[in-house]
């Protein structure tokens, strides 16, 4: 989700609407010249400018679909998944300004929801939503708590597609003179869902599983927390607390030892909300493969 496609939309569909009103209104080329005849970019203009702007209002005020990039929400969603997000759900904004023109809702504990990145809003990530402005929110030997009450966690017993697991880790270099093939890239995604343990959360009207892996803990890693709780959380990350600022959230991926989220780059501003995400329609493997619809459904 690195790419903000309002960046090329929008412009376009503005300047395609000018040549088209100055047709209208001063040049008459289609009225004079007749259809076909007119210069090239008015002939644009009639042919490209009314379907832009459906969709630029429809991706900007009602739905827009998102590819998820990364496992960082597995078991939710993963690698592949095509999604559909609800952009009137925390307000109408404005496309490029993101200026809210019009309340429709608020964000709740346990949404999934799609944000501009706070350190490169060109980039769009998601994450489940676990602390609202003015929130208290900790972490203690497996359970998160919301303003000291804990979330209703549950150990399951749940068996990940072996498909989907192979899907875990993307074939290419990863580092330098480290290249995975298609199969050692499966092979690392089997041997660390050996080590998966899942959870049922509930939170608010959300229930859902979230995946840790045995014997790691990245909270250790994280930076943010040191900082603003380093009296609280434990050298082995396995304890921490926060206070979430008014007008910000605090957000965290289900995959929770395999997510860049709110622990290593702090809170997620209003105004960078971008909606809620609300069902997966299309998933589609890495490399020549053809998409499937079997992980269609509502997102939790």
């Amino acid at each position: 989700m690195d790419f903000d496609f309002n960046l090329i939309l929008v412009p376009l569909t503005i300047g395609l609407g000018i040549v088209w009103l100055l047709d209208k209104l001063a040049l008459k080329q289609r009225k004079t010249r007749g259809r076909g005849q007119e210069s090239l970019l008015v002939r644009w203009a009639y042919d490209f400018f009314p379907v832009l702007a459906v969709v630029l209002i429809v991706r900007s005020f009602l739905i827009e679909p998102f590819n998820i990039p990364s496992s960082s929400m597995v078991p939710t969603l993963y690698t592949g998944d095509f999604i559909a997000v609800n952009k009137y759900a925390y307000g109408v904004r404005l496309p490029l300004t993101y200026n809210k023109v019009l309340d429709t809702g608020e964000p709740e504990h346990g949404d999934v929801v799609v944000f501009r990145y706070p350190e490169n809003p060109s980039i769009y990530y998601i994450k489940r939503l676990i602390g609202l402005p003015g929130d208290t929110v900790s972490y203690n030997q497996g359970t998160i708590s919301i303003n000291d009450v804990p979330v209703e966690t549950t150990p399951v017993d749940f068996s990940a597609s072996a498909e989907l697991t192979s899907q875990l880790y993307l074939p290419g270099q990863v580092g330098p003179g480290q290249v995975l093939t298609e199969e050692s890239a499966a092979a690392m995604g089997q041997e660390e869902e050996d080590a998966a343990q899942y959870f049922q959360e509930t939170q608010g009207k959300n229930t859902h599983l979230v995946r840790y892996l045995n014997g790691m803990n990245s909270s250790q890693y994280a930076p943010f927390l040191q900082q603003q709780s380093p009296e609280v959380v434990s050298s082995e990350g396995t304890e921490w607390r926060i206070k979430v600022p008014e007008g910000q959230y605090f957000v965290m991926g289900d995959n929770r030892d395999r997510s860049a989220d709110g622990r290593f780059w702090g809170f997620v501003p209003d105004e960078n909300l971008a909606g809620k995400a609300v069902y997966i329609w299309m998933h589609k493997p890495p490399g020549l493969n053809l998409p499937t619809f079997e992980r269609n459904g509502a997102i939790d």
